[in-house]
């Protein structure tokens, strides 16, 4: 069985961790039988999450400029490609910290262009676009767009479970 770590941050709820990683709450309770009720979990708690790879065993992270409106894709450390992007606009800003790619949705319609990766902050995705002329720019409504031909380069490269770091 494959499993990823995530670790509780305050404010936080076992039904928020799950929504973020798309998993239902008897997944995680299968996952964590020490938890038999989902209110008391705590900050720096540990909960397993099932179906993703650790991070930790995919030689691939990908890091993400919001000041440089860039994405750096990393094999073992050394940079692989540097991709323009457009991020969140002053009032939607780009969220930062760590995530992990959940899963993703070819074609997924609408603004979306041809490929969306979800991460792990529900609402949240790298995507394709429909307007190419906003790469470059603080335009979108928290997440990180490219240009179709990018993201789908990106999507062929990358599995589900690797690490996304987000820098202001």
């Amino acid at each position: 069985m494959i499993f990823i770590y995530h670790i509780v941050k305050q404010g936080e709820t076992l039904a928020i961790i799950a929504r973020n990683y798309r998993r239902s709450l008897r997944q995680l309770f299968a996952a964590n039988p020490s938890i038999t009720n989902p209110n008391l979990i705590y900050p720096g708690q540990q909960i397993l999450i099932p179906g993703l790879p650790n991070p930790n065993t995919i030689p691939y992270t990908i890091v993400v400029s919001r000041g440089r409106r860039n994405l750096t894709l990393l094999k073992n450390g050394a940079v692989q490609k540097v991709y323009p992007i457009a991020v969140g606009k002053m009032l939607t800003q780009t969220p930062i910290g760590e995530f992990v790619i959940v899963n993703r949705e070819p074609n997924p319609g609408g603004p979306f262009g041809v490929m969306w990766l979800s991460l792990s902050k529900s609402g949240y995705g790298i995507h394709g676009t429909n307007n190419p002329a906003s790469i470059g720019q603080y335009v979108s409504k928290g997440c990180i767009r490219m240009y179709n031909e990018n993201v789908l380069e990106l999507a062929r490269i990358v599995p589900n479970g690797t690490r996304v770091l987000i820098q202001p």
